[in-house]
């Protein structure tokens, strides 16, 4: 009895597992995106600067869900060393409530290094903002796994790696971060063009 149950139990989980989506594309009004419902984590993001001093408080606001999407949850994040790491900065949309709620959602939530995401990469989205200052600033970050990544038990896939262009000016700036605590915190040690 106990091997039929879990014979069924098995069956019904790699029915929905083989149902998740390896690429969904979604656009909203201030970043486009593609998630992987299989690694419940984010592959590709871009967006443009929008806010370079908006002043809208985060308090109270939390990561949520997207109806129709699995993604990565709160549990996913809990007990470990990966911050709830934002790809579309919340500080380059807080001159309007609607868009900093949109920076919230879980598809613009990634499994971040702790030191990672609160150091270089922080100062990173800092020049973001003070270059938008003078230019029209786009930026483009593709999200790295490969077979030998870290899945959690909860289910989510923790990237390998960050590949992140900004650009402005005609000109483009390339940073690539390993999801591990960083050695410097200055960017440019990150540059690969």
């Amino acid at each position: 009895m106990r091997f039929i149950l879990f014979s069924i139990l098995l069956f019904l989980q790699i029915s929905v597992f083989s149902q998740l989506r390896d690429s969904v594309y979604v656009k909203t009004e201030i970043f486009n995106i593609v998630y992987s419902e299989k690694l419940q984590q984010p592959k590709w993001v871009e967006y443009n600067v929008i806010c370079h001093d908006g002043k809208i408080s985060r308090k109270g606001l939390d990561f949520y869900p997207i109806k129709g999407i699995v993604t990565s949850t709160n549990e996913d994040y809990e007990n470990n060393i990966y911050d709830k790491g934002h790809l579309a900065p919340a500080a380059d949309f807080n001159c309007n409530q609607d868009y900093l709620k949109q920076t919230f959602s879980y598809l613009n939530c990634v499994l971040q290094h702790e030191r990672l995401n609160r150091g270089v990469w922080r100062l990173l989205e800092s020049r973001e903002r003070e270059l938008s200052k003078q230019y029209k600033v786009s930026v483009e970050i593709r999200i790295n796994y490969s077979k030998n990544s870290k899945v959690l038990s909860t289910g989510a896939t923790v990237p390998d790696s960050f590949t992140k262009t900004i650009m402005y000016n005609n000109k483009k700036e390339k940073y690539f971060f390993k999801n591990e605590e960083p050695k410097s915190s200055d960017p440019n040690l990150y540059r690969v063009n």
